[in-house]
Formats: C-alpha cells, sequence, structure tokens
C-alpha cells in the first residue's frame, strides 16, 4: 500500500524477533533517557531561576542563547531524530533570531527553539520582558507598553546601525513587535507573529482575545484573575489564570514535561501594557515585513480569531500548524523550527 515495496531476490535466514526487539527496546530507551535528561535541565532552570538572577549583569540577565551559548547537538539529539539539518544557510543572508515570549512565559521558554536553530547554525537570542522570567521587576509597576517591552528596546537600540534582525513574538508578545516595529523599523529585517496579538492601528492587545475572555471592561469588573498589586481599593495591575485554566487554555496538546516546567515559571502578566491601544503609522510600521504563524488546535486564541486577525490587518505571509496548542514551541518544535527556516530563506 502507498510507498512501501517489498523487494526479495532470495530468501534469506528471518532475523530473531527478540534480538530484533531487544536492539529497538534500547535504542528507545537511550532516546527517551536523553530526553528526560534535557527535560530535566530546563525544569532545573526554571526552578532556580531567581537564584541564577543574581548572577547576571545588565541586559544580559534578560537573554538566553544568542553568543552566550556555544552549545551545539549531535545526531542523538531528541529534536533532529538522528537527520542532519540540510546546507541551508547560504540561502539566510540574516542569522540572527529574537525570541520574545507571551504572557506569563518567560526568554525560559523557547528552549527547544534555541536548541534547533542553533543547531543550524543561526544565532536566537530570548529575551525576558520587564517582569518576566528571571527579571526581578514587579510586574504590578510595569503600566505602559513602553516599560514592558523596554528589554526588546534596549536591545534593538544596541543593535549596530548596519544590522538587522528577524523578530519572533508569542501571544501577547505581539503587541511588543508591533511596538518595536513603529520605532525601528530599519532594525527588523522581519517580524514573524506566532499565533500573537498583531494588532491594528488603535487596538488594544486585549481587543484580540475580547471573544474568549469578553469585554475589557466586563474582564476588569468580573474577573476572578486579576491581580491588586496597590490594594483592593485601587484599579487592577495584573492577572494570572489558575494552573487547571493555563493547563486548558494554553498546553492541551504539549508534552506533560514541558507543562511542568511552565507550572513553574510562569508569573503573573501587568495589565496595563495589553489595555493600551497602540498608536502605527504606515510610514513606520506600515512598510515593516510582517508574517503570521496560526495553530490550529488552539484554546487561547482560537484558529477563527487569528483568521480575523490576518484578514483585518494582513501579512506578507500566512503559515499553519496542525495539531497545535498555544505554545507550538513545546507541542510542535520541529514544525515551528521549519516555518523559522522557510521564512527566513525568503529574499
Amino acid at each position: 500500500m502507498g510507498n512501501r515495496f517489498i523487494c526479495m531476490s532470495k530468501k534469506e535466514p528471518k532475523e530473531n524477533n527478540g534480538s530484533r526487539s531487544k536492539r529497538v527496546g534500547r535504542s528507545q530507551r537511550k532516546l527517551l533517557a536523553e530526553e528526560e535528561f534535557l527535560h530535566r535541565q530546563a525544569l532545573s532552570m526554571a526552578l532556580q531561576q531567581h537564584q541564577l538572577s543574581q548572577r547576571f549583569e545588565g541586559s544580559m540577565s534578560r537573554r538566553i542563547g544568542g553568543s552566550t551559548s556555544s552549545r551545539r547537538r549531535n545526531l542523538s539529539d531528541p529534536f533532529s531524530n538522528g537527520k542532519q539539518v540540510p546546507n541551508f544557510l547560504e540561502n539566510i543572508k540574516l542569522r540572527k533570531f529574537v525570541l520574545v515570549h507571551g504572557e506569563g512565559f518567560g526568554a525560559w521558554c523557547w528552549y527547544k527553539t534555541i536548541a534547533l536553530l542553533e543547531e543550524a547554525g543561526l544565532l536566537p537570542t530570548a529575551i525576558d520582558l520587564t517582569g518576566s522570567g528571571i527579571d526581578l521587576t514587579d510586574t504590578n509597576s510595569v503600566v505602559t507598553l513602553a516599560e514592558y517591552s523596554r528589554p526588546l528596546i534596549d536591545y534593538l537600540e544596541n543593535l549596530p546601525e548596519d544590522e538587522q534582525v528577524i523578530l519572533v513574538g508569542h501571544s501577547s508578545g505581539g503587541a511588543c513587535l508591533s511596538y518595536a516595529l513603529e520605532h525601528f523599523p530599519q532594525k527588523i529585517s522581519k517580524a514573524i507573529f506566532l499565533c500573537a496579538t498583531m494588532v491594528s492601528n488603535g487596538q488594544r492587545p486585549f481587543d484580540v482575545f475580547a471573544e474568549e475572555l469578553g469585554s475589557a471592561e466586563r474582564f476588569m469588573q468580573e474577573s476572578q484573575f486579576l491581580i491588586y498589586g496597590n490594594g483592593k481599593d485601587k484599579p487592577p495591575t495584573g492577572f494570572m489564570f489558575e494552573k487547571q485554566q493555563m493547563k486548558g487554555l494554553y498546553f492541551n496538546q504539549s508534552p506533560s514535561k514541558d507543562v511542568a516546567l511552565a507550572m513553574v515559571s510562569m508569573r503573573s502578566t501587568p495589565l496595563g501594557p495589553i489595555m493600551e491601544k497602540l498608536s502605527l503609522t504606515p510610514q513606520k510600521y506600515g512598510t515593516g515585513r510582517r508574517f503570521f504563524i496560526q495553530t490550529l488546535d488552539d484554546r487561547a486564541l482560537s484558529p477563527d480569531v487569528q483568521e480575523k486577525l490576518v484578514r483585518e490587518n494582513p501579512a506578507e505571509g500566512v503559515y499553519k500548524i496542525k495539531g497545535s496548542d498555544h505554545c507550538p514551541f513545546f507541542s510542535k518544535p520541529q514544525s515551528l523550527h521549519k516555518i523559522l527556516i522557510e521564512i527566513a530563506q525568503i529574499p
């Protein structure tokens, strides 16, 4: 059936099924052991992130990947599935990727993507937005999108004038990409919105989630997930879903080990930045090259909402990942990697 063919030139003794199953079993156990080791390393990093933050200085405390790591994975790595990456680097002029997380996440969530991009010879940098990951800023003090995006803006400001990068933004991190496109269009080669808030001028990031969460006014009045960092008599300062709700919204297709990593790593999200209306101009934001990646088993940002986003704010290219929840860097890392490489190769 299909592409399966059997060629027999002469009868040969059948291989002992027992010995073959033992070899397969050993191979599988080795692969699982390597995967287990990698996940343990990631989980350990998350558990110690606040202690480790003391060892970083300046903007480096907000970055994972890039020039700080020389790690290259061998063919036994579970992400590579025993296959070498094709030699496509000659088709990629820009090799720097800047990965921007979404609400509640941090640079840690990109660990699979970082590993795959580094293996391919590219230069990924994952940034912790203000009050996220190992950035020690109190999220209750972050009230504007400019403050929330500061680590990304600092990175772009310090980039040499003749250099450009490819930005990748997940979920509400898409608003930070839009903000960056408005302020540094000359330093951004491409902006990739990963099931993200690719908003239009005058729109709030929260508006994108309105169909799932209800109107902003209702959410502010009734939501049980709001955080009142300045007291109950003052406006809410942040929000954070309960663990069971997060699992249902974000991780319905993600491996259990990655879900465990997220449960010990996610932090509250500042409310002000996602309630802020963006001011985007055709002369700056409008000149940027935008791409959108849709996730088709997403319960946090439904496929219908994602379709509406690209319909109302058209992108240069639209890609889809089947069977992915809201976190394809966990549930479909290989598919995400393939799309990132494909977009990077576009002239």
